[in-house]
């Protein structure tokens, strides 16, 4: 049964992952603001290899400050300040 949930989840956080990434992908918000949100989702997708419940937890994180539109600072297209 724990195999079954385990399974599940990957599939949740695939699915969450893919929607993360289309929301950004459409963001009206400066180039720089978003390759900052995507290394954000590299990280959690990286994470979730390692330590899934984690990577859901900050995956939801990530979603809700997407939600209320909390972005990074703006940044050059290049990563700096």
């Amino acid at each position: 049964m724990e195999r079954d949930d385990q399974l599940e989840l990957y599939g949740l956080v695939a699915d969450r992952l893919k929607d993360a990434h289309t929301r950004v992908r459409t963001l009206q918000v400066p180039e720089g603001v978003r390759m900052a949100l995507t290394r954000k989702l590299l990280v959690i997708t990286a994470a979730a290899k390692h330590d899934l419940a984690d990577a859901a937890r900050r995956l939801e994180c990530f979603m809700a400050d997407l939600d209320e539109g909390r972005y990074p600072e703006d940044v050059h297209a290049d990563g700096s300040p």
